[in-house]
């Protein structure tokens, strides 16, 4: 009798520490969620001082905004699979529209515009922000 009451003890001591542990372990996610996103927020803020940059130069060197456009895609990419927060995925579609739309100006050989970018990231760097 002693040892089923020690069983029963057991088993519900190991329940009630799984129930407090799964929302602290729901809130650790959140929280590495939010991180991870305020770092690639901050990376593509990066990235997009690098494609300003190579804007003013793609006269001379297009490779070089290109590869701006790449990184910034590949963050995006990745961003894009971590996440389920709308206004996330909102400020990433609008990047994606806007990195896009320079690619092709580049490509066409006109002068792109990067507003839409720079606002997009913007939004991205406020929505990330934990």
């Amino acid at each position: 009798m002693a040892h089923r009451r020690l069983r029963r003890t057991t088993a519900l001591a190991a329940t009630a520490a799984l129930a407090l542990a799964a929302p602290a372990l729901a809130a650790c996610s959140a929280v590495d969620k939010a991180l991870d996103c305020a770092q690639t927020a901050t990376t593509v803020s990066n990235n997009v001082e690098d494609l300003q940059q190579a804007v003013g130069d793609a006269g001379e060197n297009p490779a070089e905004a290109q590869r701006a456009l790449d990184q910034i895609d590949k963050n995006l990419a990745d961003l894009g699979d971590k996440t389920d927060n709308a206004d996330v995925e909102k400020a990433v579609n609008d990047l994606n529209a806007g990195v896009k739309n320079v690619r092709e100006a580049i490509e066409q050989g006109e002068n792109p515009d990067i507003t839409p970018i720079t606002d997009a990231t913007s939004e991205l760097t406020k929505v990330c922000s934990p």
